[in-house]
């Protein structure tokens, strides 16, 4: 038999999604994929059922049904302070994890390059090599993950045709600042580079922390693809219902690749849907509210079991040293702490690529989007994890 494409043994399925299947195994509690174990809004689920009966239940129009497209972009006309248009700069998506291969694929030919910070959401760089480009990684620093402007710019110099932003940040929670994201900009302009943003965490921020769209920059609308989804703002990650919004040429480039990806995202998910864009801003303050609580229940549940994480600034994810442990893998250790402890995670080697010139291993994801009480479950099984997992 011939052999199967090169470009395929250039990564592995999806590590955090094997996790998944691991904690299943374990019957873990699952910290690791990112998902809810709490139920939707409950008028969001009320028109769901509506929707169920009276439809649609045939192909929307292929970039998205419009009544979905005109509530999506009164919202974010709303929070990113700019007039966007439903009718030319939006295409709507299966999940933002198609908008990201969409506009990647929109964006890049074979052997362009593509900047990337590191740590960073493990879909990037598949999405890179799919798309015939080359990674170029710059480090986000622990344990603050700020970047330094001279080893961004020498990305820069190398010609990329993109970068790709996660803000806030996943894995390590990171909401860039409106300065860094000038910083970005003026290397995007100086070297002419498109930017591609993933912010699916866009309402799940930490005061004083505020995010800023990429975006609504000067400037920057022209040359950015802004990718984004419902799944975390609304607790519907199983709905994968996604969009990017960008100016009229780029997507009128992107619906041509949406087109022959997924033909389309669910008509009877985006007709349900409508009724969630047209919440009040009270909604997004809750969310907030809610996230900010978690956090808080979380990371002082880790640091009174004596593990060292960091202190997320937006998104719903901790990255935790288990250093102390002894392991010479994090996947390893990851496997021992779902079968032996009972709690799932994701090695931190999934989100890294080389960070000084040493591997970065000895970090673990856990996510905190769980209802109170299995938050403490999880607390409490890890509360004997040194006692199970210590390698002396």
């Amino acid at each position: 038999m011939q052999d199967l494409s090169a470009r395929s043994a250039r990564f592995t399925d999806s590590v955090i999604r094997r996790m998944t299947r691991v904690s299943q195994q374990y019957n873990a509690v699952n910290l690791s994929q990112g998902f809810p174990d709490f139920d939707p809004p409950k008028e969001l689920t009320a028109r769901l059922a509506e929707v169920a009966a009276e439809g649609p239940h045939q192909y929307s129009v292929t970039w998205g049904a419009q009544n979905f497209r005109e509530a999506l972009a009164r919202k974010q006309s709303r929070f990113m302070g700019r007039k966007i248009d439903g009718e030319r700069e939006i295409v709507v998506t299966c999940g933002s994890t198609e908008a990201m291969i969409a506009a990647m694929l929109t964006v890049t030919n074979p052997g362009d390059k593509v900047v990337v910070f590191s740590p960073f959401y493990e879909n990037y760089v598949a999405d890179a090599i799919l798309s015939g480009a080359e990674p170029l990684y710059v480090p986000l620093e622990p344990p603050d993950f700020r970047f330094n402007p001279d080893a961004l710019e020498a990305a820069f110099a190398q010609r990329p045709k993109a970068l790709v932003l996660c803000n806030p940040s996943n894995p390590c929670g990171r909401v860039f600042s409106r300065a860094e994201l000038e910083i970005i900009a003026a290397l995007a302009a100086k070297y002419d580079a498109y930017v591609i943003t993933d912010e699916v965490y866009e309402h799940i921020v930490y005061a004083p922390h505020e995010h800023t769209y990429f975006a609504s920059l000067p400037g920057m609308f022209e040359r950015t693809l802004s990718c984004n989804s419902l799944s975390k703002t609304y607790s519907i990650t199983g709905w994968r219902l996604g969009y990017i919004i960008a100016p009229e040429r780029v997507i009128e480039a992107a619906r041509k690749v949406h087109d022959f990806l997924t033909v389309g995202a669910a008509s009877p998910l985006q007709e349900a849907a409508v009724t969630a864009l047209r919440f009040p801003d009270e909604y997004y303050r809750s969310l907030a509210a809610s996230y900010t609580e978690r956090r808080t229940l979380f990371v002082q549940g880790l640091r009174g079991a004596g593990i060292r994480c960091n202190e997320p600034e937006g998104a719903y994810y901790v990255l935790a040293d288990v250093s102390e442990y002894g392991y010479d893998s994090d996947l390893a250790f990851c496997e021992d702490l779902a079968r032996v402890v009972g709690v799932g995670a994701v090695p931190g080697s999934s989100f890294f690529r080389e960070c000084g010139g040493k591997r970065v291993s000895h970090l673990i994801r856990f996510h905190f989007a769980k209802k109170h009480e299995t938050l403490y479950e999880a607390l409490d099984r890890l509360g004997g994890m040194r006692k199970k997992l210590l390698r002396r």
